[in-house]
C-alpha cells in the first residue's frame, strides 16, 4: 500500500530533523533524508505538491539541504536534490528558494543560474502562488550580482506577474545596480592601474640601485685585478715551497733549520713590503 512508504518516510523524516537539531549528527541526518526519499520513489511535480508525498519529500530535502550546509557539503546540494528530482523545473518551490539562499550565501550564484532560468520559463511553474517571490529571490540574488542587467530586465518586463508599479520598482533596482556595477568597475580598473604605476615604480628603484652596484662591483673587480697583477708571483710560490720544506720537511727546533728559517722570514717581509707599499697599489679608477 502507499500509505506503507510514506509512513516510512513521515518516520525518517522526524529522526532526521532530531538528528540535525538535537543531536547535531548531520551525517547521520542526511543518511535518514536518502533513506526517506528512496522509499517516496520518483520525484514529483510541483503542481502536486500539495500530495503528502511530495510534502514529505520536499520536507526531507530540505533538512537533507541543512545538514550538507552544516558540514560545509554546499557544493553537493544542487546534485544531492536533482537525483530525487531529476530536472530542475520540477524542484518545490521551498527547494528552489534553499538553493538560491545557499549558494548566494557561499558567493556561487552561477550555480543557479541556468536552474533558475529552466524552472522560471516553465510554464506550470508560472502559476504557482510562489512564483513571483521565487523570481524577485532570483533577480536580486542570482542575476544582479552576476551583472545580468539585461536578462533581469527581460525577465521583469515578460514575467506578467508584476503590475506595471512593481515593474516600475524592480527596474529602478537593476539600474542602481548596474550603476553600481560600473563604479567598482571604474573604481577596481583604477586601482588596478595604481598598482602597475606602483610595481614600475618600484621596478625603477631596484633597476637604478641594481645599476649602481654592478658599477661598484665592476670597480672593485678592476682593482682587485690590478692588485693581484703587480703580486710578485715567483717569490710567493718560493716563500710557499720553503715554508713547505720548513713545517713538513724540517724540524723547526734543530739548530740546523735556523738559518733556512730566517731566510724564509726575510723574504716574506720583502713579499710583503713590496706588494702593499704605497707604490704598488693601483689607483682607483672610474
Amino acid at each position: 500500500m502507499r500509505s506503507e512508504p510514506l509512513a516510512q518516510a513521515a518516520s525518517l523524516l522526524e529522526e532526521a530533523t532530531d538528528l540535525l537539531v538535537l543531536h547535531r549528527d548531520f551525517a547521520a541526518a542526511v543518511e535518514r533524508c536518502e533513506a526517506g526519499c528512496d522509499s517516496l520513489g520518483p520525484g514529483t511535480s510541483p503542481e502536486r505538491c500539495e500530495r503528502p508525498s511530495a510534502e514529505v519529500k520536499c520536507s526531507l530535502c530540505v533538512v537533507g539541504i541543512q545538514a550538507l550546509a552544516e558540514m560545509n557539503r554546499w557544493r553537493e546540494v544542487l546534485s544531492w536534490v536533482l537525483q530525487y528530482y531529476h530536472v530542475p523545473e520540477q524542484l518545490p518551490p521551498k527547494v528552489l528558494e534553499l538553493c538560491i539562499l545557499l549558494y548566494s550565501k557561499v558567493r556561487d550564484p552561477q550555480v543557479m543560474l541556468e536552474v533558475g532560468s529552466s524552472w522560471l520559463t516553465d510554464q506550470t511553474n508560472k502559476s504557482l502562488p510562489e512564483y513571483g517571490s521565487l523570481l524577485e529571490l532570483y533577480l536580486l540574488h542570482v542575476l544582479l550580482p552576476l551583472g545580468q542587467f539585461e536578462g533581469a530586465e527581460e525577465l521583469v518586463r515578460g514575467c506578467g506577474v508584476f503590475d506595471s508599479q512593481q515593474q516600475l520598482a524592480f527596474l529602478g533596482t537593476i539600474c542602481e545596480s548596474r550603476c553600481q556595477w560600473a563604479q567598482q568597475e571604474e573604481m577596481q580598473l583604477a586601482a588596478e592601474e595604481q598598482q602597475d604605476s606602483a610595481a614600475e615604480t618600484v621596478l625603477g628603484a631596484l633597476s637604478q640601485k641594481l645599476l649602481t652596484v654592478l658599477t661598484l662591483l665592476r670597480r672593485a673587480l678592476r682593482s682587485m685585478s690590478s692588485h693581484f697583477y703587480l703580486f710578485p708571483y715567483k717569490k710567493m710560490l718560493l716563500a710557499t715551497f720553503l715554508l713547505y720544506l720548513v713545517v713538513v720537511r724540517l724540524d723547526p727546533a734543530s739548530p740546523t733549520s735556523l738559518p733556512f728559517i730566517y731566510k724564509l722570514v726575510q723574504l716574506f717581509r720583502q713579499a710583503w713590503a713590496t706588494v702593499f707599499s704605497p707604490i704598488h697599489r693601483p689607483p682607483i679608477q672610474d
